[in-house]
């Protein structure tokens, strides 16, 4: 059952469980010392994460973090096929 319990870790970080299977959880955290400092060095990091103020983006933040991105030989295209709707048939000779 812990192994349950280790999958739904980050469920019960975000608050998103159902209130018995939290209970469950902070239940079988009594037993599990490992899961009980996950589920709450997890659940300390999601309420910090959504407690902190916007970060601000500005336009020269992209422009740096893009030329970075080029410098460092990434390529940004769409990797996705073209359909097959926008190709060309083209007839065959024989």
């Amino acid at each position: 059952m812990n192994d349950l319990y280790s999958k739904l870790v980050d469920l019960y970080a975000g608050r998103e469980l159902p209130a018995e299977l939290e209970e469950q959880m902070e239940e079988a955290a009594k037993q599990d010392p490992a899961l009980a400092a996950e589920m709450s060095s997890l659940r300390k990091a999601v309420d910090r994460l959504q407690n902190a103020p916007p970060v601000s983006f500005t336009e020269e933040s992209y422009q740096r973090i893009l030329m970075k991105v080029y410098a460092r030989g990434v390529d940004m295209q769409p990797k996705a096929p073209t359909p097959a709707h926008l190709q060309y048939h083209l007839p065959m000779q024989g």
